[in-house]
């Protein structure tokens, strides 16, 4: 078992969590991830590691609330237990010889932008952040973006915070001021992590992308997750992660992703029909 030592509401929907796991926390590097488990008869659901402090002995996760898993995470309270948390696993992100970077992230993939971005910083990397929202009322981790960049982009679709946009804008504007940039990392939606790839293809410039497939054990055992990358078959599990953007089938993943949306929409919003007729108030079976 597995205690959660903070929780934090970042917006509406979006949740902080410090696991205590010290034998995870110890390995764990950016771009790493862990799978959980709620309890004894819950789905094992992957999520990338935000942050680690190996002192503490504890893992951040950070995930938005859209299933049936992690809505019931998103339940759990500070002091309570969960049943496993698995990791890390993956690829820890290489950053070896990079002195200036971009990073973009979309929405709650700025979760996973962050710590990215925290670890180029460390390494004395000059990090450009470019992070876009919705809106401004699920802005996350403003503070920490700057805190780990030389400088931070913020946009937002309705442009009620920061510039009013999309992320590529900006990073087409950066690169056409300065293209000496040695790597650009995209963490987000499909769709946006393709558009950073289409801008910075021209340029030459190495763009890495943080890819989230469907996956299931995390071991390259069930093929779930698996992707195209440069006409060869991987798998996000053990091969990456993280991968050359410029050569991702963005097709086939978006395809792939899509396969279980009605499953997943009848999986958050079924009300058991044991209970309902009983007439008391649903809940999921």
């Amino acid at each position: 078992m597995y205690q959660i030592i903070q929780k934090k509401r970042l917006n509406e929907s979006v949740t902080l969590m410090k696991i205590h796991a010290p034998y995870v926390a110890r390995k764990a590097r950016a771009g790493q991830f862990i799978i959980f488990r709620v309890d004894e008869m819950g789905e094992r659901i992957p999520l990338t590691i935000a942050d680690y402090d190996r002192e503490e002995g504890s893992v951040t996760i950070i995930f938005q609330e859209v299933g049936y898993s992690t809505k019931l995470l998103g339940s759990r309270e500070a002091g309570e237990f969960i049943a496993d948390f698995v990791g890390p696993l993956g690829n820890a992100s290489e950053f070896d010889g990079v002195k200036r970077a971009i990073v973009v992230g979309g929405g709650v993939g700025c979760a996973i932008a962050y710590p990215q971005a925290k670890a180029l910083h460390a390494m004395g990397a000059q990090v450009v952040t470019v992070a876009g929202f919705r809106s401004k009322d699920i802005v996350i981790l403003e503070e920490e973006m700057r805190a780990a960049s030389s400088a931070l982009h913020l946009a937002t679709d309705d442009g009620s915070y920061g510039r009013k946009g999309f992320v590529t804008q900006i990073l087409s504007e950066l690169l056409e001021q300065d293209a000496g940039y040695d790597l650009v990392v995209a963490i987000g939606p499909v769709p946006m992590m393709q558009a950073v790839c289409d801008v910075t293809k021209p340029y030459g410039i190495h763009t890495v992308v943080s890819l989230n497939p469907i996956m299931i054990d995390g071991t390259g055992m069930c093929g779930g997750c698996r992707v195209t990358v440069g006409g060869k078959l991987k798998y996000a599990c053990v091969d990456g992660p993280d991968f050359d953007g410029h050569q991702v089938d963005f097709a086939e993943l978006s395809k792939r992703n899509r396969t279980y949306q009605p499953l997943e929409r009848e999986s958050a919003g079924h009300a058991c029909r044991l209970f309902a007729a009983a007439g008391e108030e649903g809940h999921h079976a």
